[in-house]
């Protein structure tokens, strides 16, 4: 199997995505990730522009990264001036990184517009920076920024530029689709072209997602002849974001037969999506493929009922081998082999217990027909069957719960909750505050039982979303609330249907966290002492 060199760029070009930020433990500790993973080019962006970069890349030169390339990011020397008096070159020498990506201007628009030169200077801005970097030790990977939108327009000069860089002893020539507005066949009929034109040259991609194809034209290109290839974990970028690594990988690895990190790494995708996607506090994408929860979630009956005969009936791959795992998702479409598949996951045979399983399904339509959705609630799912089935040991027995919300004269809000239970034939009475009542009840429970449960340490609410079901009714209307938990492995969803908000939210929280504990419990975490 021929290799597919992985170039990442979550940490340079992913961070230019609207609103995120990492600080410089996050981003060494995505780096060392990537590294574990065997990714063999991890950018880490402009050495020294700003005192937050020099920092960064003053920890990653401590750093064993294995056999992973630490990068470091520049652009061709000024106008004017020799490589070796621009500051920004000799930073890019004197840095640690054994490898360099050196952006040039291609395209006539920004030749004429930012740098300002002619073309003949831009030639020599190009050979000359690549060549001093080469000189100094470095890798050089070109990136020919803007490439597909200079080839449009003056093709004979784009591959010029490509030219200069390769001549001057660049390792990797790297065609950029900056602007992400070119289609999977002019990338083909582009890089046939290019690989014509330098027939010796080792030819990477740089694609972003403006035209929804990033992950399209990255593919193509590899078929073209690139054997590296540039994007973000997760597509993060500028505007639409970049190439998705995430869907490139498996798609090399599983469907191209090409080799593309290992297949034990390959099975750690999706903890790696979800790892940076927290890391960056960003939301993880539950509809993402091959890694998204619901990447292999089956919803309707027939669909069900062929997984259960063959998942190739309705899955493209096995989930496991990107790490991922196949979700039987229950709704008023679903039948009984849903509930068969979902009872089976908390040891519960149902199979010869027809009547069971319809009486579960039943309460299933009843309870959607009341305003519950199942579907993104997998925890309050279990929780059902476990109750339906007489299976269900709940972690405490509720006495009583009250909240109350303070509004002082100075503006300030407090909210307070009190929670009287009995755990282990043992009665509790304990208090939280919180900015809401969610959050109060939350502190109140936790402080309760965090010392009889541990795993509940390991469980955080990470979303909280609130529905208005019949909005005639207006303060009298019936509300669903739904929770989306984090045991920073997996997430899950709940919720609860009640006219008082409070109520619904508290059914919500109890059935996460019951299906967070026993969550941390299978996979030997901490115990509970019920």
């Amino acid at each position: 199997m021929e290799r597919i060199q992985i170039y990442d760029t979550t940490l340079r070009d992913g961070l230019q995505r609207e609103g995120m930020s990492l600080s410089v433990g996050e981003q060494l500790a995505i780096a060392q990730r990537l590294a574990a993973a065997g990714v063999e080019y991890i950018e880490a962006g402009f050495p020294a522009s700003n005192p937050k970069h020099a920092e960064f890349f003053d920890l990653l030169a401590r750093e064993d990264l294995g056999a992973s390339k630490a990068t470091a990011f520049g652009m061709t020397r000024r106008r004017g001036m020799a490589a070796a008096d621009d500051p920004a070159m000799r930073g890019l020498a004197e840095c640690f990184a054994p490898v360099v990506a050196l952006v040039g201007k291609t395209w006539d628009l920004h030749i004429e517009k930012v740098i300002r030169v002619d073309r003949a200077e831009n030639l020599r801005m190009i050979s000359e920076s690549v060549e001093f970097l080469v000189a100094e030790g470095k890798e050089v990977v070109y990136d020919a920024e803007h490439f597909f939108d200079a080839f449009g327009e003056h093709p004979d000069y784009a591959i010029e530029c490509l030219q200069a860089a390769h001549a001057a002893g660049a390792a990797w020539i790297t065609p950029c689709d900056t602007n992400g507005a070119t289609l999977p066949a002019q990338v083909t009929r582009t890089m046939d072209t290019v690989r014509t034109a330098l027939p010796d040259a080792q030819l990477g991609i740089h694609t972003h997602n403006d035209s929804e194809c990033g992950v399209a034209n990255s593919l193509a290109a590899v078929d073209s002849g690139a054997r590296l290839v540039q994007g973000t974990i997760n597509g993060y970028g500028e505007r639409c974001g970049n190439a998705n690594l995430v869907s490139i990988i498996p798609a090399l690895a599983l469907k191209m037969g090409y080799e593309a990190l290992t297949p034990d790494t390959l099975s750690e995708l999706t903890s790696i999506s979800r790892y940076v996607a927290e890391t960056a506090n960003v939301a993880p994408d539950h509809w993402a493929p091959y890694v998204g929860r619901n990447a292999f979630a089956h919803k309707g009956g027939m669909h069900v009922a062929g997984m259960l005969a063959d998942p190739r009936t309705f899955e493209h791959i096995s989930p496991e081998l990107v790490g991922n795992g196949r979700n039987m998702v229950v709704s008023e479409l679903s039948g009984r082999g849903t509930i068969i598949s979902r009872a089976r996951d908390l040891g519960i045979d149902l199979e010869g217990d027809p009547e069971k399983v319809q009486q579960i399904l039943a309460r299933v339509k009843e309870l959607e027909h009341m305003g519950y959705q199942f579907e993104v609630a997998d925890a309050s799912f279990e929780m059902l069957i476990a109750r339906e089935t007489g299976a269900h040991t709940p972690l405490f027995d509720l006495e009583s719960y009250r909240v109350i919300t303070e509004q002082r004269a100075d503006g300030v809000e407090m909210t307070e909750a009190t929670i009287k239970m009995v755990h282990d034939d043992e009665r509790i009475v304990a208090t939280g505050e919180g900015n809401g009542p969610v959050n109060a009840l939350d502190t109140a429970l936790r402080n309760a039982l965090i010392d009889r449960v541990p795993a509940l340490a390991e469980i955080e609410l990470i979303n909280y979303k609130v529905r208005i079901l019949d909005a005639d009714r207006g303060t009298d209307a019936t509300t669903r609330v739904l929770i989306e938990s984090s045991d920073h492995v997996g997430t899950w969803g709940s919720v609860g249907v009640n006219e008082n908000v409070i109520a619904a939210s508290w059914e919500a929280l109890i059935d996460s966290l019951e299906h967070g504990v026993r969550r941390v419990v299978m996979r030997g975490g901490a115990s509970t002492a019920r």
